[in-house]
C-alpha cells in the first residue's frame, strides 16, 4: 500500500519497513495493555526499564511485525505522516443501513462495527413528534436578543456572500481579563465590539430548558475550586469563552491544557452545543404542531426551520474517553434532578465500548502528569457515534441521518467520508452542520493532520441525495448552499501552530466573524531546564516556507554535522519533529556510513531497547529520535551528552524535558554537555514558546548565532 516507501536495503536492523496499515494504529496498539511483559536485557537502565517492561504495551494484536514504516522519498517533504486508512473493509457505513444488525467485534481489525438503532427511530423522529407543554414554550426562543434566532434567521444577500468570498478580513484587538489578547476579524461591516461580561446571569443567556437549572449543578466541581467564591455559575474562563460562543462567532483558543482547564472548556462547549440543539429541535416540534393545526388549503412558507440533513453539531475529539466524557456531560445537563432521570437508549453498550477498565493500566508507570491526563481511559482513536436528543430522551448509536450530534475522531470520520473513486463513501450528513467543535487539535498533529483537512474539504457541501427531506421546511440558506457562512467553528488546542492556524483562517467562513486568542509567551520553556547547559541557537536562511525544509537539511549536513563527526562528540541525540525529516536523515546517515542508531514511532519494542542500550554504552555515536515517539512513550533516554534539535519541538515543554534528560546519567562530565538548536525566521511561534517573546524578537532581528547559558536555577 505504501507505494512511496523507500526500499532501502541498507537497513541495519533488517527491518523491511513496509507500512501496511495506518502507522498511527501500529503506534496506538503499543499503548494498549496485554497480559505479557517483555524481559529485554537492559543493563544500567533499571529505573526507566522497570517501568517500561511492565507496560505490557508491547505485543498487542494491532502491532505489525514490519517494524518501522520507511516513509517517502527524500525530497517528499509535505506528504502526510502515515498512509491513510483507505481499506474498503473499514468503510463502516452501517449507520446509514437500517437493518438494525448488531455486529460484533472483528478481532482481525480490532474495530467494533457500529450498529443501527432502528427500534427508537419513530420515537426520536423530528417529523412525527410535537412540542410537549412542559418542555418549554418555543415562543420563548422568539424573544429579541436570542443569539440562536439572531444568527440562524439573518438573511444574507448575494452581495454579502460575494464580499466574504473575495475581500480580506478586517481585524481589531481587545484585551479581556481572563482570555487576554483577542483578535476579532470579519469581512462584513464592522460588528459592534464584543465585551467580556464581568458577571453573567444565567437567565440572560437565553438557555433552553432545562439548562438554566442544571448548568450550575453540573459545573459546581469547577466553581468550588476557585480562589474567590462567586455567585456566577461560570468560572472566569468559562464566562469569557461562553460569551464568545453564545455570540456565534468562530473561536480559536490555543491555551487548552489537559491538566488544568481541559474539563472546564469541555463543559462550556457541551452547554453551548446542547443549547443549540434543544432550541433547533424545539423550533421544529413547535412548527410541527402549527402545521398540524392549520386550516386545510392554507400553505405557509413560514416554517423553514431545518437543514438539508438533521445533524447540527459535529464534535471532533481524539479518543473514546473524550466521547465518553462528553456524553456524560450531556446526560447530566438534561437531568433536572435525581428523580427526573432521562431515558438514554443503548447506554449499557456505550459504556462497554467507550469505557475502560482501571485495572488494565500497567502498574509502576512513571510518566509526566500531562501525559497521564492526555492518555487517560480508553485511548482508541477510531470511532464515531450519532446522538439524537428529543425533549426528555437521548438516543446513542442513532443513524447519522437521524442524529443531532455526531461525536467522532478524525480517523473515524475519515473512513466514512472515504476517498475519491471509492464505492462506499458518504459525506451528505455533514451538509448542514451548524456548529463544528474541534477539541485538542494539537493531538491530531501527532496522529494524521490530513484527516482534519479531509473533513474540512467535505463539510457543508450540497448533499448528493435528498435523504427524504421536506424541502418546504428547509432554510433558504441551506438551499442556496450558504451553510458554511453560518457554521460556527470552535477550535481548541494546547498550542499555536501554522497548520492549526491555517484551518482557522482558510476553512472558517462564519459571517459573524472570528475571535482568536493570541497571547505571547513571556518566559518560554527554557526556564524549566534544570541542568547547566550552554544552548546555541543557529539560524538558517530560507527564501520561503516551502524551501525551509531543504534549507534546514543542507544547513545541518554542511554546517552542523561536521562538528559532531569526531569520536569525541559521542552520545549525540538528534531530536527530529517531522517523520519525513527523520527518514531523510536516516538515509543520509546510512549513505555516509555513520555510526548511528534510530528510534521512531514505528520502531518495535525490541529494537527500541537495543538502540537505547547501544547509545548508552557509546557503541553508537548518534541516536536519531522522533518527536512522535517521545509524545506517545515519554521514555527517558540515558547517556546523552550532546543534543541537536534539528527543528524546534511542536510542544515547547518537550524542549526542557529533553534537555533535562542529560541529568539522567550522572557521569561527572557536565562541562562537556552541549545543546544546538536549528531555527529560521519562519519558526517565530515555536521559538517564542521556548525562549520567550523578548529574546525571540532579538534573535529574529539578528542574523548571528545566539548563545544562551542556563544555570539550572531559572
Amino acid at each position: 500500500q505504501s507505494e512511496d516507501s523507500d526500499k532501502s536495503s541498507a537497513e541495519s536492523d533488517s527491518e523491511t519497513e513496509v507500512e501496511q496499515v495506518s502507522g498511527y494504529h501500529k503506534l496506538l496498539a503499543t499503548l494498549k495493555t496485554s497480559p505479557e511483559s517483555e524481559s529485554e536485557e537492559e543493563e544500567d537502565e533499571s529505573e526507566s526499564e522497570e517501568a517500561e517492561e511492565s507496560e505490557a504495551e508491547m505485543d498487542s494484536k494491532g502491532t505489525q511485525e514490519t517494524g518501522e514504516g520507511e516513509g517517502g522519498e527524500e525530497d517528499k517533504n509535505d506528504v502526510p505522516e502515515e498512509e491513510e486508512a483507505t481499506d474498503t473493509e473499514e468503510q463502516m457505513l452501517s449507520q446509514e443501513q437500517a437493518d438494525g444488525t448488531d455486529t460484533s467485534c472483528d478481532p482481525r481489525r480490532g474495530v467494533i462495527e457500529e450498529f443501527t438503532d432502528v427500534k427508537h427511530e419513530s420515537e426520536f423522529s423530528l417529523e412525527t413528534n410535537f412540542m410537549e407543554e412542559e418542555s418549554g414554550d418555543c415562543n420563548a426562543d422568539r424573544k429579541d436578543g436570542n443569539p440562536f434566532k439572531q444568527h440562524m434567521d439573518k438573511e444574507l444577500e448575494e452581495k454579502e456572500i460575494k464580499k466574504m468570498s473575495t475581500l480580506p478580513k478586517t481585524s481589531s484587538q481587545s484585551q479581556w481579563p481572563r482570555l487576554g489578547q483577542l483578535i476579532f476579524s470579519s469581512t462584513l461591516e464592522k460588528h459592534k465590539t464584543l465585551k467580556a461580561d464581568k458577571e453573567v446571569d444565567v437567565k440572560q443567556l437565553h438557555l433552553h430548558k432545562p439548562l438554566e437549572s442544571t448548568w450550575s449543578k453540573v459545573n459546581k466541581q469547577f466553581l468550588s475550586a476557585l480562589d474567590k467564591p462567586t455567585d456566577s455559575s461560570f468560572t472566569p474562563l468559562q464566562r469569557e469563552l461562553f460569551c464568545v460562543m453564545n455570540s456565534y462567532r468562530d473561536l480559536f483558543y490555543p491555551e487548552r491544557n489537559a491538566l488544568t482547564n481541559g474539563e472546564e472548556i469541555r463543559h462550556a462547549y457541551c452547554l453551548h452545543a446542547l443549547n443549540h440543539v434543544l432550541k433547533a429541535n424545539a423550533q421544529v416540534l413547535s412548527n410541527n404542531a402549527k402545521r398540524r393545526d392549520r386550516k386545510p388549503g392554507t400553505d405557509s412558507d413560514d416554517h423553514r426551520d431545518q437543514g438539508l440533513t438533521r445533524p447540527k453539531v459535529l464534535m471532533i475529539v481524539p479518543f473514546r474517553e473524550c466521547a465518553l466524557r462528553i456524553v456524560h456531560i450531556l446526560i447530566s445537563l438534561l437531568e433536572v434532578n435525581d428523580k427526573k432521570k432521562i431515558d438514554v437508549s443503548n447506554k449499557k453498550r456505550f459504556k462497554g465500548e467507550f469505557g475502560s477498565d482501571p485495572e488494565e493500566k500497567p502498574p509502576n508507570l512513571k510518566r509526566p502528569e500531562d501525559y497521564e491526563a492526555v492518555f487517560a481511559g480508553n485511548i482508541d482513536d477510531h470511532f464515531r457515534i450519532g446522538v439524537a436528543i428529543l425533549q426528555k430522551s437521548m438516543r446513542l448509536y442513532a443513524p447519522f441521518y437521524s442524529s443531532d450530534i455526531i461525536i467522532a475522531s478524525p480517523l473515524g470520520i475519515r473512513t466514512v467520508i472515504g476517498a475519491e473513486g471509492e464505492k462506499k463513501r458518504d459525506f451528505d450528513f455533514l451538509s448542514s452542520i451548524e456548529i463544528l467543535i474541534i477539541d485538542q487539535a494539537d493531538i491530531y498533529l501527532m496522529q494524521n493532520w490530513e484527516h482534519v483537512l479531509h473533513l474540512m474539504k467535505h463539510i457543508n457541501l450540497l448533499p448528493l441525495d435528498s435523504h427524504g427531506v421536506d424541502f418546504s421546511r428547509v432554510r433558504m440558506l441551506n438551499l442556496n448552499n450558504w451553510s458554511k457562512y453560518y457554521r460556527q467553528t470552535l477550535l481548541f488546542s494546547a498550542l499555536q501552530d501554522p497548520q492549526i492556524n491555517s484551518v482557522f483562517n482558510k476553512h472558517c467562513f462564519n459571517y459573524a466573524g472570528q475571535v482568536a486568542v493570541r497571547n505571547v509567551p513571556l518566559t518560554g520553556s527554557i526556564s524549566h531546564v534544570a541542568v547547566q547547559l550552554p544552548h546555541v541557537f543557529r539560524r538558517l536562511e530560507a527564501d520561503s516556507v516551502a524551501s525551509v525544509i531543504d534549507a534546514r537539511f543542507q544547513f545541518f549536513v554542511d554546517k552542523v554535522l561536521p562538528e559532531y563527526r569526531d569520536a569525541i562528540m559521542s552520545h549525540t541525540l538528534v531530536y527530529v519533529p517531522s517523520y519525513f525529516d527523520y527518514v531523510r536523515l536516516r538515509n543520509y546517515f546510512k549513505k555516509e556510513d555513520l555510526n548511528f542508531t534510530h528510534i521512531c514511532e514505528y520502531t518495535k519494542k525490541a529494537a527500541v531497547c537495543r538502540a537505547r542500550r547501544f547509545f548508552l554504552k557509546g557503541e553508537k555515536q548518534f541516536l536519531l529520535f522522533t518527536e512522535r515517539f517521545h509524545f506517545y512513550k515519554r521514555y527517558t533516554i540515558k547517556g546523552i551528552r550532546n543534543l541537536i534539535f534539528y527543528e524546534l519541538p511542536t510542544y515547547s515543554h518537550f524542549y526542557s524535558e529533553i534537555c533535562n534528560m542529560l541529568k539522567a546519567t550522572d557521569s561527572g562530565v557536565d562541562a562537556t554537555w552541549t545543546c544546538t538548536v536549528l531555527y529560521s525566521k519562519y519558526d517565530a511561534q515555536k521559538l517564542a514558546a521556548v525562549v520567550g517573546i523578548d529574546r525571540t524578537a532579538q534573535m529574529l532581528q539578528s542574523k548571528k548565532n545566539v548563545h544562551l547559558f542556563v544555570t539550572g536555577e531559572n
